[in-house]
């Protein structure tokens, strides 16, 4: 990755989140929260994120931004006074909220070994796992990859069951002060060889990885991982196998920094980030203080991350299962209240588990603080109203309001409280339960559209093309921003290798923000579309159109010597230098192109580019009257090379320029050209004398010029509209028909004769396409493609 100036914080994990604060309290109908404006312009990128303080990512109604309400004050100042659009900070949002956990500094030291897993623990472990297993990408040959996918699976269950660190810390420690390399795999050099020259075939790196792997060889691994996860990084199924392997090695700091790069890549993918909790709570020592924190922090940013992902239902499980070991029965709550509001495919069953929660606990415990004495008030007046209703005199209010969180000590009264507050509890969020289920309703029919939610190289059915299209426009048309963009994120995982959508989602946020739609462009052409030239070509104009130049520029030359020969790519070239006033550049690629086309048809094509530019931007037309007579001495058959330099003759008075106008038709008419084109050019001629010409006779030598020609082109045109060659027929019948056809044309003539002394008109109807705009248009050219294939995807 290309680095952008942006430098990461120093601080560890622990600091991701305020840990000490409770729960955040999000209504979940924002997939992630406010965020400061930056102070300048950050150039997006896979591995590199702006600097700041957790508690700058905070929503302003969350337990932990009103714990520290000093730190907030100037992002809210900051953020009040610029006003961002929701669309831009949707995309901010997005790119920051996971990449905020992902520092590429040194990961803090190994914890100390774990103890012993519980049965139950190893249970959850292994379902994971399997579920994982089955629904891993296939990849051709689909058989080789499913049992390297099992292989990975079960060496991280052994790995997970059985491993001590301490052990594999040793063994690095006595190998380090071995200088000696273990030898690379004898076939390593040929695969990785084969995939450097060919990174589009990714069966060739499924061989190489496969091989790696097998040979269980530390670098040659990390070398073959890291190689790949440049041109495949939503592969999410490879970054676990990696950090497996580093696993296996004993190497839990590299197997961490392995799961942050993954998750910084591609943040939408609950199973590797299920994975990643896995791993993390494996590998935590459960007597330090600070692993539970450590561990909330990370599902925060899980479901801050991945959280609105409709199908991100086993990660909000797997957090409330986790808080509920913790007996953090209030957190819990909380969680509840955050995806009770999101749309999600199991909905109705996050409700009913809510249900479930708040009937078998006391209010008391799974409500906060606040919560919990705001209801007693609430149901205390309540009471107090009903009573006043029911008796004139109302009981003094000291008595009857309950002291804070304290028990009541009438045991009837107790109980009635415990029931009208779950009561309430629930009711509260019904309402929130029935809207969403309304959302959920309408969005349904196209999630169930999608096959293939995850990347793969092959292409994706036509229909789940269509699906992906309407959803989004009807997203882009109902939803908020911050749904918008997930779904584009989610789209762009499985249509990573259709330029369509990237172009849809930076038009989407063009307006909003500038930073967004350059991280679009930039990850789609550095990344997913490295040889496609159309998407090129939009970033390279949408960074002319922001006044970076440069940047533009070294867009288009990338592209060109990624993908050399296209003929689109070095004319943008040309007339980015010319709009720029670089007209000695500009006209340098021109001749470059010219001097390495393949043919002369494209070395005719350039010099035809070459001289318009001479002639109607510099006004030179000697320069272009030379490039254009030495490309006809290259190519002699090109009549459009003929015709531009009869247009650049034309340009002048033809009353001066007669001759040199006469002496580009005499060039045409004695090349050789096909019998038709120079047929074309002396009619051409015929008019031009009639128009402009200074003497008869000259008129009367093309008139006559022409008419042979045309006597000479009458077999070839017969031949076109019968359909059949008369150079197949026999001697005796061939003469036959030439003779009548003199004869017809003999006659015809004569009768033009004596009809009128000299027929002025006859010359318009040969030629009527042949009109004076005509000529210089040479729209075939327009077609680059039939000189330039587009390169294979």
């Amino acid at each position: 990755m290309e680095d952008t100036g942006l430098r990461l914080s120093n601080d560890t994990i622990t600091g991701m989140l305020d840990t000490e604060s409770p729960v955040m309290e999000s209504n979940g109908d924002a997939f992630l929260p406010d965020l400061p404006v930056l102070g300048q312009a950050a150039d997006w990128s896979m591995d590199q994120v702006a600097p700041g303080s957790i508690t700058n990512i905070l929503p302003e109604d969350s337990d932990a931004s009103q714990d520290a309400p000093g730190q907030q004050q100037e992002p809210d100042q900051q953020m009040n006074a610029t006003e961002l659009g929701s669309v831009e900070k949707a995309v901010e949002q997005f790119q920051l909220a996971s990449a905020q956990l992902f520092q590429e500094e040194q990961p803090p030291p190994p914890p100390p070994p774990p103890p012993q897993p519980t049965e139950e623990a190893e249970h959850k472990t292994e379902s994971l796992e399997s579920l994982q297993a089955n629904q891993e990408m296939s990849v051709e040959p689909e058989a080789a990859v499913q049992d390297a996918s099992q292989d990975g699976t079960e060496a991280a269950q052994e790995t997970g069951d059985g491993m001590e660190l301490e052990e594999p810390a040793k063994e690095t420690t006595e190998e380090s002060a071995v200088p000696t390399e273990p030898p690379q795999p004898s076939e390593f050099e040929k695969l990785f060889k084969g995939c450097q020259e060919n990174p589009e075939d990714f069966n060739g790196w499924v061989y190489l990885l496969q091989y790696v792997e097998q040979e269980n060889v530390l670098e040659p691994v990390r070398q073959a991982f890291d190689v790949f996860f440049q041109r495949y990084p939503y592969c999410y199924g490879y970054w676990k196998k990696y950090a497996d392997i580093e696993k296996k090695h004993g190497n839990i700091q590299d197997a961490e920094e392995v799961y942050r790069k993954g998750l910084q890549a591609i943040p939408l993918s609950v199973d590797l980030w299920l994975h990643y909790l896995t791993f993390i709570k494996e590998n935590s020592d459960t007597t330090d203080p600070e692993t539970e924190g450590r561990i909330r922090a990370a599902y925060e940013h899980a479901v801050r991350a991945a959280g609105t992902d409709f199908r991100s239902d086993r990660l909000w499980e797997t957090f409330i299962n986790w808080e509920t070991e913790q007996q953090k029965l209030a957190n819990v709550t909380a969680i509840y209240d955050r995806i009770l509001g999101i749309p999600t495919q199991l909905y109705s069953q996050h409700f009913q588990r809510f249900k479930d929660h708040v009937q078998t606990n006391n209010p008391k415990h799974f409500l906060s603080e606040e919560e919990f004495v705001q209801l007693r008030l609430e149901l205390s007046k309540a009471s107090l109203m009903a009573m006043v209703t029911e008796d004139a005199e109302p009981p003094a209010a000291d008595d009857e309001l309950p002291p804070g969180t304290e028990e009541l000590t009438d045991p009837a009264k107790r109980v009635t409280e415990i029931e009208n507050m779950r009561h309430k509890v629930i009711e509260a969020r019904q309402e929130v339960f029935n809207h969403n289920e309304h959302e959920v309703s309408k969005r349904w029919a196209f999630e169930e559209g999608i096959k293939r939610p995850y990347f793969h190289v092959k292409a994706l059915e036509k229909t789940q093309l269509n699906n992906w299209k309407e959803y989004l426009d009807f997203e882009i048309e109902n939803g908020t921003p911050e749904r918008v963009v997930v779904l584009f994120e989610r789209c762009l995982i499985a249509c990573a290798l259709y330029e369509e959508f990237w172009t849809k989602y930076a038009k989407y946020i063009e307006g909003y923000s500038t930073d967004g739609v350059r991280h679009v462009y930039k990850k789609a052409c550095t990344i997913h579309l490295p040889k496609k030239p159309a998407i090129h070509l939009l970033w390279a104009a949408f960074e002319e159109q922001q006044g970076n130049v440069e940047e533009a520029r070294g867009i288009l030359k990338s592209l060109e010597e990624s993908v050399p020969g296209l003929a689109m790519v070095r004319l943008r070239r040309v007339s980015l230098e010319r709009r720029h006033g670089n007209m000695d550049e500009a006209e340098a690629l021109l001749r470059e192109a010219m001097e390495s086309g393949k043919n002369a048809t494209e070395t005719s094509f350039y010099a035809v580019k070459l001289a318009r530019q001479q002639m109607k931007v510099q006004k030179c037309l000697s320069k272009a009257r030379k490039v254009l007579l030495e490309a006809i001495e290259k190519d002699q058959t090109n009549p459009k090379l003929y015709l531009n330099l009869l247009e650049l003759e034309y340009s002048g008075d033809v009353t001066q320029n007669e001759a040199e106008i006469l002496a580009c038709f005499d060039r045409a008419l004695q090349s050789p050209m096909a019998i038709e084109s120079r047929l074309l050019f002396c009619q051409r001629k015929v008019e031009f004398l009639e128009d402009f010409g200074s003497d008869i006779n000259v008129l009367v030598a093309a008139y006559n010029e022409q008419q042979k020609l045309q006597k000479e082109s009458e077999p070839t045109k017969r031949k076109a509209e019968n359909g059949y060659d008369s150079s197949q027929e026999p001697d005796a019948k061939r003469q036959r028909v030439d003779d009548e056809s003199s004869a017809a044309a003999s006659a015809l003539t004569d009768t033009q004769a004596a009809n009128s002394a000299y027929n002025y008109n006859w010359y318009q109807q040969p030629y009527g396409n042949w009109g004076q705009n005509s000529w210089g248009q040479y729209n075939q050219y327009a077609q680059y493609n039939q000189y330039y294939p587009p390169p294979p995807t």
